[in-house]
């Protein structure tokens, strides 16, 4: 019996970040097969439910293996849809190992597979800021287009706005005012969304961040009443979900401050002294109470969001940010109360969406891994001092 090949191209072509995230995004179960000319061995990456589980090349296993493929700038791929039975030793979250893998090539940290090699960087250097780009534009929802040019604010922190553009060409800076200055957290580059849920479902809407473009950009006007109609359609608790989702990258936006600033946001949450016994592989709407998520690393504990009533915690099976069920524990207060949310009915409203409010919520998942990430690595610098 022949194999099929459901997607196959050149490494040349489309770089394994954008493969991994086209498979990704269509929640595809396989296995990524890639060769080259320089590796007498091909490598693998697979996939379940567009969620990258595990890796092999010549040489390296799991995780290490897909970071050194990124490696892997001229050669084929070949992707098969199919079930697979692999050990699932990889969590991370898809677009997180898709940056971080980039961001490891550019700083050197992965040689390039070819002719030539190239020279690691010194372990003092800086790390680059990531890049966060989203998926294909609908220009359906495209009502007009703008530019901005290098350096013009095209939001400012704390004040009043509803618009929301779409990155058609160019990179901006997203950037938090602290008392050390102004601090840019990421950048956001083609596909990406400036705005989310809350503009066009909130009236008096506050930005809570200045985007700077970094460079000349084109952006898109986004149809917002188009939005708002589709949005309303929705069931209740999935339109609490979404705003459940720009709360939580508020949050973790807030501690990658706190933790670039040295401040120690554990002892401001003590009040939570119970730690859930609720299985968070299914989904959860609180009703009364409060819950505080806490990731652990090697440099310590970082309490990442704080949610309340008509926030949503546990694993969504549509998008992954990397932090429960696999990655964080949830601290729960004397008043907890909740509901469990059917994933099945969750999947298909979220499946029925417009790609453009698809990938809105796909904006947010990456914004929250990749946010989550640079909180850890300002965690790390202050505790090295």
């Amino acid at each position: 019996m022949t194999t099929k090949i459901d997607l196959s191209g050149s490494l040349n072509f489309l770089g394994l970040g954008d493969v991994l995230q086209l498979i990704g995004s269509n929640g595809s179960t396989g296995i990524l097969r890639l060769t080259s000319k320089y590796s007498q061995e091909p490598g693998y990456i697979y996939f379940q439910k567009g969620n990258i589980i595990n890796g092999s090349s010549p040489s390296l296993t799991g995780l290490d293996a897909v970071y050194a493929m990124f490696g892997w700038t001229e050669g084929e791929f070949e992707f098969t849809e199919q079930e697979i039975q692999v050990e699932k030793i990889i969590t991370d979250s898809r677009m997180g190992i898709i940056l971080d893998g980039l961001r490891m090539v550019d700083d050197g940290k992965t040689k390039k597979l070819g002719p030539v090699e190239y020279e690691e960087k010194s372990p003092g250097s800086e790390p680059s800021i990531p890049i966060i780009k989203g998926s294909l534009v609908d220009y359906m929802y495209v009502l007009d287009e703008e530019t901005f040019s290098k350096g013009h604010n095209i939001v400012q922190e704390n004040k009043h706005g509803s618009w929301i553009w779409v990155i058609l060409e160019g990179v901006t800076d997203v950037i938090k005012a602290t008392p050390k200055g102004p601090l840019t957290i990421i950048k956001l580059g083609t596909g990406s969304f400036i705005g989310g849920i809350t503009s066009f479902s909130f009236m008096g809407n506050i930005r809570t961040a200045t985007v700077q473009a970094a460079q000349d950009v084109q952006l898109g006007v986004m149809d917002s009443q188009r939005l708002a109609e589709e949005y309303g359609n929705l069931s209740k608790d999935f339109r609490n979900f979404a705003v459940s989702l720009d709360r939580r990258l508020n949050e973790i936006t807030e501690r990658a401050v706190d933790a670039y600033l040295g401040r120690d946001k554990l002892k401001s949450f003590t009040k939570y002294k119970n730690k859930n016994n609720l299985p968070l592989t299914n989904l959860y709407k609180i009703n009364q109470g409060e819950a505080c998520i806490v990731l652990k690393s090697k440099t310590g504990y970082l309490p990442v969001a704080e949610f309340g009533e008509n926030d949503f915690i546990g694993h969504i099976p549509f998008l992954d940010f990397g932090h429960e069920p696999e990655n964080a524990a949830v601290f729960i207060s004397e008043d907890f109360q909740f509901d469990q949310i059917n994933a099945d009915d969750f999947q298909q409203e979220y499946d029925s969406l417009s790609t453009t409010l698809r990938n809105i919520l796909e904006g947010y998942a990456n914004c929250i891994s990749i946010t989550t990430k640079i909180a850890f690595d300002f965690q790390a610098k202050h505790t090295k001092k």
